[in-house]
């Protein structure tokens, strides 16, 4: 479209310089967009750039995790395959230990040889999965609470086979209990309290509340009371050094100063003191030492 002044006979020249500047205005309007268009264009070739490299990350570390799980599972099969193996060990410790318990005629039931351990299971082609890693800590767990418990188990039975050379001592017989069960060795354990390894210096025996607690020879009651961690406590001095302490009691029968014959009922089973259940907490101690009573109670 033009536009056309007259203005004195110079509508020509006016006419020109209107259409010269329209072009120019033009020029760089063009100029503009084709610059806003290379940003634009520029801007989206780097947000597309930056996606690819993003999914070829996440396409690496896929693979990674993946050669990492394939690694993972080919261990665990591994452990499993160990754990089979120690599995049959602890079978075959039962069943020497089983043996060694009827040899010295002492009571099965005290020292659970003949029972199979509780975890196992057979070892099948099935692929181990990363989630039941929880259940393999689990079974490794047992296993070696299993282990503790026979290797206390055959220490013991050790130490009464040997008979730690008592012979010449002051005669200690029996269990201090009329009826229940030996539940704790002599020896580190876990404590029951922490957590932490401790070392048990005597031997529970577990019943009922109320049972009887017997002197295991005869003496001179020199504790009838309350004693830190003892609870409620009977001690007797049995003359050559020797002296017995029966712990945890709910009531006791003798006082300070009573002569006690062996197989006298002296306590009632309890649960005091630092204590978990309803127990007596058995001592020998000789000089001044707790020793393994043990021996003492299988003596013969």
């Amino acid at each position: 479209m033009s536009l056309t002044l007259h203005y004195k006979g110079k509508s020509t020249e006016f006419s020109y310089h209107i259409g010269k500047r329209r072009l120019v205005v033009g020029f760089v309007l063009v100029c503009g967009l084709v610059m806003l268009s290379s940003r634009t264009n520029h801007k989206i070739d780097e947000s597309h750039a930056r996606i690819e490299y993003a999914k070829s990350g996440f396409i690496e570390q896929k693979r990674d995790v993946s050669e990492l799980k394939s690694a993972t599972e080919q261990q665990l099969a591994g452990i499993m395959l160990n754990l089979a193996d120690v599995q049959s060990q602890i079978q075959r410790v039962n069943a020497l230990g089983a043996r060694l318990v009827e040899q010295a005629g002492l009571n099965q039931d005290e020292f659970g040889f003949h029972e199979l351990s509780s975890v196992g299971g057979p070892i099948t082609d099935s692929v181990i999965t990363i989630q039941g890693s929880n259940e393999l800590l689990e079974r490794i767990d047992s296993m070696l609470e299993s282990l503790d418990s026979k290797t206390q188990q055959l220490a013991a039975l050790e130490s009464i086979m040997m008979n730690h050379h008592i012979d010449d001592q002051t005669h200690l017989e029996g269990r201090p209990i009329t009826s229940g069960w030996l539940s704790s060795y002599y020896g580190v354990r876990k404590d029951p309290f922490s957590g932490l390894p401790t070392m048990h210096k005597g031997l529970d025996f577990a019943g009922k509340q109320g049972d009887a607690v017997v002197s295991t020879g005869a003496g001179l009651v020199t504790w009838a009371g309350e004693r830190y961690g003892y609870g409620q406590l009977v001690e007797i001095d049995h003359g050559n050094g020797l002296v017995t302490r029966y712990g945890h009691n709910q009531g006791i029968s003798v006082k300070i100063g009573d002569v006690v014959t062996k197989g006298q009922e002296i306590a009632l089973m309890g649960s005091t003191g630092r204590s978990t259940g309803v127990h007596v907490h058995y001592e020998v101690i000789k000089n001044g030492k707790q020793q393994d009573p043990l021996p003492f109670v299988y003596r013969k």
